[in-house]
């Protein structure tokens, strides 16, 4: 009689050939940079809410603006590499007002 060990004791062959430890370090980089990507969202949301008209001109605002919008378009783009495909959840979390979404995606000259 032969004992056989179970199959959760056998190293499988995703294991020796380093796909798993490859495929942990991609998850791992996702990880760490929308983690990035989201520091900047909120660092670029709070400088806009910081704004006011009595000590700073509309075209700071403007400037303000852009920026966030391309803070948050990135933290979008990064947050489908993760394979999260839905954005509501991100822009309740982060309070991420509506003439930001506006200018998501926009090209500017």
């Amino acid at each position: 009689m032969s004992v056989r060990p179970p199959q959760s004791f056998r190293q499988s062959e995703q294991d020796r050939n380093g796909f798993n430890v490859l495929e942990y370090e991609l998850m791992s980089e996702r990880a760490d940079a929308l983690g990035r990507h989201g520091l900047k969202v909120e660092s670029t949301l709070a400088a806009l809410k910081a704004w006011t008209a009595d000590r700073q001109s509309a075209e700071e605002r403007e400037t303000l603006l852009d920026a966030a919008s391309d803070a948050v378009w990135a933290f979008f783009i990064q947050r489908e590499i993760c394979g999260l495909r839905n954005n509501r959840d991100a822009i309740q979390r982060y309070g991420i007002p509506n003439e930001v979404i506006a200018r998501l995606g926009a090209v500017r000259k």
